[in-house]
């Protein structure tokens, strides 16, 4: 049989977070997914987005961003994931991911236009963010301006206030994000199913 709703438009900004999420993807059999890569910071992201969803094969996808980024919320640890609650979508994806084991924060997530670090990443952690990146406000954006009607945005924790990029567990924690974001897709599938087909 072939597919009956609309395509799944994985979005990323990074190489490494591509490789992770097409990885997941052959692992899970995955069918109708387009993981796409912006480049990296909010213009790219952006015009990645707009570009991608004008092509007629994905008229109609839901979209999906994804990658790493920073956690602000004490105890957090590399390798949680960070849902973004900013619509309806977040708690169906949030629950799907609960379901396949993994450790997920839900709260706002920052932008930002560059890596965060220190007294910085204090200051946003006081406006009640719980994680901070610099793309998946902008491909949100663009999203919506487009017309996508299912947006939902799930993180990767790669480094937190206590364990911060700079320090010498980096590539440690990085291959813990790298696995992570990786065993995410078949959540990310189950969230598609469940939230957006059959399409109507």
């Amino acid at each position: 049989m072939g597919r009956t709703g609309p395509p799944l438009l994985v979005v990323c900004a990074l190489r490494i977070e591509r490789t992770a999420l097409r990885r997941g993807a052959a692992r899970s059999g995955a069918e109708g997914v387009t993981v796409l890569r912006t480049g990296m910071g909010p213009t790219a992201a952006d015009r990645a987005v707009r570009e991608a969803l004008h092509q007629p094969e994905l008229h109609g996808s839901a979209v999906l961003t994804t990658g790493f980024c920073a956690g602000l919320a004490p105890g957090m640890r590399p390798g949680d994931v960070v849902v973004a609650e900013d619509g309806h979508e977040s708690e169906a994806l949030a629950a799907a991911l609960k379901a396949a084991g993994h450790t997920v924060h839900t709260g706002p997530l920052a932008e930002s236009d560059h890596v965060v670090r220190g007294a910085e990443r204090a200051a946003l952690a006081a406006t009640g963010a719980i994680a901070v990146d610099m793309e998946s406000a902008a491909m949100r954006r663009a999203a919506l301006a487009e017309g996508a009607r299912h947006i939902a945005a799930a993180r990767v924790v790669v480094d937190t206030p206590e364990f911060e990029l700079v320090r010498v567990g980096t590539l440690r924690t990085g291959i813990i994000a790298f696995r992570v974001l990786r065993d995410l897709v078949p959540a990310f599938l189950d969230w598609h199913r469940t939230t957006v087909l059959p399409w109507r």
